[in-house]
């Protein structure tokens, strides 16, 4: 009995310090040497100013940014915390009654087009950082606008951003948010308007 006692006893110490400490420190110390950027979660800085993440969405809500996907993440949306989705079914009354109200926006917004529908529904964890060329292409006349440029100068510059299927064949052709409005500050600038989390 104290024999089988001593070997479970020596087995969880042998196993907590192996698999507790031991490869958690080989794995976070070989991902900091291999893949610094991706272990540190693609953050983004901007004029040595942290203004987010590559894989996190965030809201713009300016006529002059291009807007994610909505997000039912947390109160709020958008809450990196509290990852998910509404889980609310297709027959759901809140939920119908809220994709209504933003398709009437996005029309009166965009008038004779139909509005995508990423455009008014949240991705599975309300983060998704990403949305369709179409999507994309769908807000330029108001993006365009508000900056002050053509359509034609916009539509080259958001399909340059347009990034491919993963290895040709995984997933869709997207565009990056963040990635498309910190660069369209910088190219296309509007004055007196900064990035920031808050946008």
């Amino acid at each position: 009995m104290k024999k089988n006692f001593r070997t479970a006893i020596l087995f969880t110490l042998v196993t907590t310090v192996l698999l507790g400490l031991v490869y958690p420190a080989v794995v976070t110390g070989l991902s900091q040497i291999l893949f610094r950027d991706k272990a540190n979660g693609q953050m983004i800085a901007k004029n040595g100013e942290l203004v987010g993440s590559r894989i996190i969405a965030q809201p713009f809500t300016g006529l002059q940014y291009f807007h994610p996907r909505p997000s039912a993440a947390g109160a709020n949306g958008y809450d990196a915390t509290n990852s998910g989705a509404t889980n609310l079914g297709p027959t759901n009354q809140k939920l119908v009654d809220r994709v209504k109200a933003d398709v009437a926006t996005l029309q009166a917004e965009h008038p004779g087009q139909p509005v995508p529908i990423e455009m008014v529904t949240t991705s599975g964890s309300g983060l998704d950082p990403d949305i369709s060329p179409e999507a994309a292409r769908f807000q330029m006349a108001r993006v365009a606008k508000s900056r002050g440029i053509s359509e034609e100068q916009l539509e080259e510059f958001v399909q340059a951003h347009v990034l491919p299927r993963q290895f040709g064949f995984l997933g869709e052709s997207r565009v990056n948010v963040l990635e498309l409005n910190l660069a369209i500050d910088q190219r296309f600038p509007v004055k007196s308007l900064s990035l920031s989390l808050a946008k």
